[in-house]
């Protein structure tokens, strides 16, 4: 059995992250589908503690029976990269596969191990209307195992966590970008307003 593995910080989750995941699994036919929060990504600063991002996420996908929420990365000793999330995954499953969106897929050349990580996993990439091919096409072609690679579409969503975040600081309705259980209990711990 393959097991789908999609892995952000959540900060937080939004409908672009569950339109994602409901896309991949009607398209693949996934079984079981690992959500993975970040613990402390080393790429990114995260300000929300990573066990109320395990919350948000737990909120955001409770509607769809295939997804297990992962805590894997809030260990103290990491996995940090998706690299080693990959090799702690491997020890359980055989079968992996990777997804991402097209904008990861786009920096996937400077993330750590790019060609070993798709000895570890296969890489699902969702494609939304509108993204630049050209874009996609040349980081394909820089890789040691193009076909390890498949591509998939995803409705266009014009939402970031970062967009998200910035509305609830300034006290503007987020309703329409987060699923509502992500929106009432964002609003019930005063996320984001400092």
């Amino acid at each position: 059995m393959t097991i789908a593995v999609f892995g952000s910080a959540f900060d937080p989750p939004h409908l672009g992250h569950v339109a994602l995941v409901r896309a991949a699994l009607e398209h693949f036919g996934f079984e079981r589908l690992l959500v993975v929060p970040a613990g402390d990504p080393p790429h990114k600063d995260v300000a929300t503690p990573a066990e109320i991002r395990v919350r948000l996420a737990e909120l955001a996908f409770a509607g769809i029976p295939q997804v297990e929420i992962s805590r894997l990365e809030l260990a103290p000793d990491g996995p940090h990269y998706t690299i080693d999330t990959l090799h702690r995954l491997r020890e359980r499953y055989n079968d992996l596969t990777l997804l991402v969106g097209a904008d990861q897929f786009a920096g996937f050349l400077s993330w750590r191990e790019p060609d070993r990580l798709l000895k570890l996993a296969t890489l699902a990439v969702a494609n939304r209307p509108g993204y630049p091919d050209e874009d996609l096409q040349r980081v394909l072609a820089a890789l040691e195992r193009p076909e390890r690679v498949s591509f998939f579409q995803i409705p266009a969503h014009a939402v970031s966590s970062q967009e998200i975040r910035a509305h609830a600081h300034d006290g503007l309705p987020i309703d329409d970008l987060v699923p509502r259980p992500v929106a009432t209990e964002i609003d019930r711990l005063g996320l984001y307003r400092d």
